[in-house]
């Protein structure tokens, strides 16, 4: 098979899967996924020989569209809403790939590097985003990224027996807030909000 076919497979095969792990959960027949790639059964296999090959691949290729989208959300944001927008991001992330958690835990040795994965390549970006809006006076500056990363995904976990994401969209909305508490806008900001002040202009 020609290498671009080859490549093609891939990215159907983990589009696929994307989208089965999200409804289905990562426990979805890789026939399920197979077929909404396009392709046999023996082709998911020659590439992704074990199914932990496939929720790797799967979770690698998020994590990188997690780590991507830290530039462009400050490029075109200010740092607090850059900073909001990038937790939304990764709390969706987080709540459409049921049951990776669980299959973290499983035992299997596949797993063990992913978790250490995440924090090196997610961390870093989150804490670029953190000292952006820190610099700014927009949150406060004692919050540790792989804290909130932590604390982003155990909000995402719906209540025992159902799958209500619009909880776990309120609760981080809260902890957004939380971030601002105690924020300290800097002399700059704290001498621009005295000045207008109506007891500054009457004076």
């Amino acid at each position: 098979m020609p290498r671009a076919d080859a490549q093609r497979n891939v990215e159907a095969l983990l589009a696929a899967a994307k989208e089965e792990f999200a409804t289905r959960g990562v426990d979805v027949n890789v026939r399920t996924i197979a077929a909404r790639a396009g392709v046999t059964t023996p082709t998911l296999y020659r590439h992704f020989p074990r199914r932990s090959d496939l929720i790797t691949a799967v979770f690698h290729r998020e994590v990188e569209a997690c780590v991507a989208q830290a530039p462009q959300l400050a490029a075109a944001n200010d740092p607090d809403e850059a900073l909001e927008l990038w937790i939304q991001y990764y709390a969706r992330f987080i709540m459409t790939k049921r049951g990776l958690a669980a299959a973290l835990h499983m035992g299997d040795r596949a797993f063990e590097a992913l978790p250490s994965y995440f924090e090196q390549e997610l961390g870093p970006v989150l804490q670029a985003l953190l000292d952006a809006a820190v610099a700014t006076g927009a949150i406060r500056a004692d919050v540790e990224p792989l804290d909130l990363l932590s604390a982003v995904a155990k909000l995402c976990i719906p209540p025992i027996g159902t799958n209500d994401t619009a909880r776990a969209n309120r609760m981080i909305a809260l902890l957004i807030d939380g971030l601002r508490y105690g924020a300290d806008p800097g002399p700059t900001q704290r001498e621009l909000g005295l000045s207008s002040s109506p007891q500054a202009s009457v004076e």
